[in-house]
């Protein structure tokens, strides 16, 4: 019996109109943290970002992906058969967050949470391909909320923490949407993916309050991340597994259109693309604009480069998900 592809039917971003520079940031933490002398222009030049959004006042996760759903079912009308929420952020540890996005989206459909930090989108993609694929449903809404600004730490102990902290200060709360729809054209739609996780890395990058480890402790709820260590982690990793997705479905570099890859900083990207081989003209920087919007990041950066014309229906897209933990998620699909 053929099996059903899963094709993108629509996308959806929701971007907050308030935004925070950089330069003030920067400001906000010389003020509160006057004893430590921070060093003026360190995060823009470590980083690349020159500002972040920030969400409305009262708005939770699900808001921001109730948002971005909107967005995406304007382009792709009708209820879907399930809805995923796919986030590294959370409204409440119970119960699931869709629950919540459903319930303002006014659907009745099964839901579910994939949790997987800055991979969570594309993994919920994952998931949401092989239900259809089974036949179990044909049309499945994934929504994205990213919410991150409430773990940025202002106030510093010293300088240790505060590099501890500083990924914190370049990330963005944003939304993200995404509709897959079965297609009985099995050359459109996700044709191929690959997943991997070296998780001994797990301790690296953390938010670690809510949890069994730190159920109730307020000095765990803000972002502890070693980037140095994270960089160095996906450059053991290595291009190596997108090499061979590659190899597998016959493609080089110049078969694609635009290759989407997860940003957490601008200097990272050109030894990046140096080592997967990929031209920089393939591909659309957000980090410097939008900041790090974790798992909204790829569907972003979709909507960019059909907006650009970069991409259209029939253009061969290459997504590459990063995320702490660690873990590497690709997927090649057909538009």
């Amino acid at each position: 019996m053929p099996t059903a592809s899963a094709r993108i039917a629509g996308l959806g971003i929701y971007l907050p109109e308030t935004t925070r520079t950089t330069a003030q940031t920067e400001r906000d933490l010389r003020e509160a943290n006057s004893k430590l002398k921070l060093a003026t222009g360190l995060i823009h030049r470590l980083t690349g970002v020159e500002s972040v959004h920030v969400r409305p006042e009262g708005w939770h996760t699900s808001d921001l992906a109730v948002a971005a759903a909107r967005e995406a079912l304007a382009e792709s009308p009708g209820e879907p058969d399930l809805l995923i929420f796919a986030s590294a952020s959370q409204d409440l540890i119970e119960p699931a967050t869709s629950h919540i996005v459903a319930a303002k989206l006014g659907f009745q459909c099964p839901v579910m949470d994939v949790k997987n930090a800055c991979n969570s989108v594309i993994n919920a993609m994952q998931v949401a391909e092989a239900l259809i694929a089974s036949g179990q449903y044909r049309r499945v809404l994934i929504a994205s909320g990213e919410q991150p600004s409430h773990g940025v730490r202002w106030k510093l102990r010293d300088h240790e923490q505060f590099i501890r902290s500083f990924p914190g200060y370049t990330m963005s709360d944003g939304g993200a949407a995404v509709i897959l729809e079965a297609s009985d054209d099995p050359a459109t739609g996700i044709l191929d993916s690959s997943f991997v996780a070296v998780s001994k890395h797990w301790a690296i990058g953390t938010l670690p309050t809510g949890g069994s480890m730190n159920p109730r402790s307020m000095d765990h709820a803000y972002f502890d991340m070693d980037g140095h260590g994270l960089q160095q982690a996906f450059l053991e990793l290595g291009p190596q597994p997108v090499l061979d997705l590659l190899e597998k479905n016959g493609l080089s570099w110049s078969d694609f259109d635009l290759v989407a890859i997860h940003q957490v900083a601008l200097p990272y990207l050109p030894p990046i693309f140096e080592r997967l081989g990929v031209a920089e003209g393939k591909s659309v920087i957000t980090i410097a604009e939008h900041g790090n919007l974790a798992s909204v990041t790829l569907p972003l950066q979709l909507v960019l480069a059909r907006e650009a014309g970069m991409i259209a229906p029939g253009s061969l897209v290459l997504l590459i998900g990063l995320a702490g933990g660690i873990s590497l998620g690709l997927m090649v699909v057909r538009l």
